[in-house]
């Protein structure tokens, strides 16, 4: 019984090393678990009412008719890395979207920033359609199928540095490409975002979470400037 106990102990301070690590003094929370502080609606002053804190996770609450909209950074973000944990209600959709500039004349934050796919692959019509799957660079690139079930959370990953970008779902590198250079504007160019101009081309943005019209929760959000 002694020993079972001292490996199960073992177990335990393993698996917890890695979050610890992770939480050093390079890493900047972006979310307190506890309020929206740090976070507004987009090209809006506050966090929509449809955004709600619950049980340490942001939850989009689509129910009402108020307080809709993508969920954004009040800061701006260049070369960094961030880590954010998602799970997804039966049949829904919503994404990470990054290096997004706001301003009114962009009416939505897809206007300029990329986004990483967050879906129910099974149940969503977007689920049929290559690029469009969770972990996707959404209608640019497609990777390989790591998302969990409905209902369990997914640890997401986006490394932006310096026009290396690098998307992980729950520990697989699913997307690496190259921003900015030709061959980015060719992938645009054949997209769903060619007539938005200024999209893809910002290196600093914000970071958002979009409201797709489906609950969807996050937390553990973090980010390091690299």
């Amino acid at each position: 019984m002694k020993y079972i106990l001292t490996a199960a102990l073992a177990v335990v301070v393993f698996a917890f090393t890695p979050l610890k690590k992770e939480r050093g003094d390079a890493w900047i929370s972006l979310f307190d678990g506890k309020t929206t502080n740090g976070w507004h609606t987009y090209n809006q002053s506050t966090a929509g009412a449809a955004w709600k804190v619950e049980n340490g996770t942001l939850h989009l609450d689509p129910s009402g008719n108020t307080g809709r909209g993508d969920l954004v950074t009040n800061d701006e973000y260049e070369n960094y890395q961030l880590m954010l944990e998602w799970k997804i209600s039966e049949g829904g959709n919503s994404g990470v979207i990054f290096n997004v500039k706001e301003d009114k004349k962009y009416e939505d934050t897809y206007m300029t920033g990329p986004e990483m796919q967050v879906l129910d692959n099974d149940k969503h019509p977007d689920g049929k359609i290559p690029k469009h799957r969770a972990g996707n660079l959404y209608d640019l690139i497609a990777g390989p199928d790591k998302v969990k079930p409905v209902g369990e959370w997914n640890k997401m990953e986006i490394i932006c540095n310096k026009g290396s970008l690098k998307f992980y779902l729950n520990g697989v590198n699913v997307v690496t490409t190259t921003m900015w250079d030709d061959n980015w504007r060719k992938m645009i160019a054949g997209s769903k975002f060619k007539q938005w101009p200024d999209f893809g081309t910002f290196t600093k943005g914000h970071i958002a979470l979009q409201d797709h019209g489906n609950s969807v929760w996050y937390r553990n959000i973090m980010i390091k400037k690299l």
